[in-house]
């Protein structure tokens, strides 16, 4: 099956778009309108305009389809007494799947057609939130067949028919401040990127009590996620100033409030801070792009079925050593995280030092053995793994390009642990 990202014109074309010099012409900042706080969703009378006020004004017929899972129902519940109250009705779709399967994603869009909505809430993590994304395009676009052949400069035509809101229940992906959706064909076992500038949510609601609930395994797979987008979102050539400050305070925050999270899922503080970081780091690599972490990650994540989080975490400090024989803009994590070092070497061990001891403190493992990979099942799986990380849109993003012989040995160093020295 072929995808928009295989096509061999798009690979010389985008990295050529996101080159200082022809970014430095016209570069384009978006971003959704964002609602932070406890009291986003309120539920009584308060002073000033509130999340469901911002809805109602670009809703005219106030028609609201709110799309969760079991797990996001608790408080899809909410999101819905407060539209209500403000004169919408609504209509709750939670049957989104992990990982957002296709045909999943197409049910959904079936039943919002069926209701009509002017507005589209995805209330729930990365999955939900993305397949909400996805089932958009099919409710507002039923003529497009085969979203994973979308490109990023096709014109869409989107919000004709509804506006687009989400609520995220935990703090790792950034897809309530992304233009990007990730659904997944079961049938090839295939992560898919879908990237367009339409898909930028209009409004992002960050209630941090949505994510108090999350377990310490599922803080520290989301948690990774946020940090792998900072982190490449720095390393990627298409970075700038604006970028930059988003990311490296995303990392600052992630190092700083994550293990806290993971201790205590009911520190109010560290929850709150790790949403923030959580969309800093969507919004910065929502400009700048993500890189060799999620390329690795989405095809390991799709072949042995790791949480994402996990999955493009534990790449961290093997990308950056492949990256370091060409860029040195790791020496501003460095910095922000108060890593020294005589040498360029010495720093970056540092930094990868660093990276390792926050996966200590999550009890998270440092290589792929320890995630219980059999080295059979890898050996069966390399050439598609190989194939999967070569060919996503994410390795366009590298600060060095790769090769697949590169991917391969990556791979075989992530499983034993050992450091990239090529």
């Amino acid at each position: 099956m072929s995808y928009w990202f295989t096509n061999p014109m798009l690979k010389i074309l985008l990295p050529m778009g996101n080159s200082t010099s022809i970014k430095g012409l016209t570069t384009i900042f978006s971003m959704p309108r964002l609602i932070m706080g406890a009291n986003a969703f309120p539920e009584g009378k308060v002073l000033g305009m509130t999340a469901v006020d911002y809805f109602a004004a670009r809703c005219d017929r106030k028609q609201a389809f709110v799309v969760t899972d079991e797990f996001g129902e608790r408080f899809a519940s909410r999101v819905v007494r407060a539209v209500e109250a403000a004169g919408f009705s609504t209509q709750t779709w939670a049957k989104a799947a992990p990982e957002a399967p296709m045909d999943n994603v197409k049910e959904c869009a079936d039943a919002m057609s069926q209701f009509s909505p002017d507005l589209i809430v995805a209330v729930g993590g990365g999955s939900v939130i993305d397949g909400a994304k996805a089932a958009w395009i099919h409710y507002e676009r039923p003529d497009i067949i085969d979203i994973g052949m979308i490109t990023p400069a096709q014109p869409l035509g989107l919000r004709k028919k509804a506006v687009f809101a989400a609520v995220p229940t935990t703090s790792g992906t950034g897809s309530e401040c992304t233009s990007v959706t990730v659904v997944h064909d079961t049938a090839a076992h295939r992560k898919i990127p879908v990237a367009n500038p339409e898909l930028m949510p209009d409004f992002a609601v960050l209630c941090p009590e949505f994510t108090m609930t999350m377990p310490p395994k599922l803080t520290a797979g989301t948690g990774l996620d946020a940090l792998s987008h900072a982190m490449d979102a720095v390393a990627t050539p298409a970075a700038n100033e604006l970028t930059d400050a988003l990311a490296l305070q995303a990392i600052k925050m992630v190092f700083k409030y994550l293990p806290r999270a993971y201790r205590n899922g009911k520190d109010r503080e560290a929850r709150h801070r790790m949403l923030l970081a959580s969309s800093l780091a969507g919004i910065a690599f929502g400009q700048s792009g993500a890189a060799l972490t999620h390329s690795f990650g989405h095809s390991l994540g799709s072949l042995f079925d790791i949480h994402h989080g996990l999955a493009v975490g534990i790449f961290i400090p093997y990308v950056f050593q492949f990256y370091q024989a060409v860029s040195d803009k790791y020496v501003a994590i460095c910095q922000v995280l108060g890593v020294a070092g005589e040498s360029r070497e010495e720093s970056m061990a540092g930094l990868v030092e660093k990276v390792r001891d926050l996966f200590r403190e999550l009890d998270v493992p440092l290589n792929l053995a320890d995630m219980g990979i059999p080295a059979d099942q890898l050996e069966e799986k390399m050439e598609k793994l190989v194939l999967y990380a070569y060919e996503d849109i994410d390795t366009l993003f590298s600060p060095r390009p790769i090769t697949p012989d590169q991917c391969e040995y990556i791979f075989r160093y992530a499983y034993e642990g050992k450091d990239v020295d090529f």
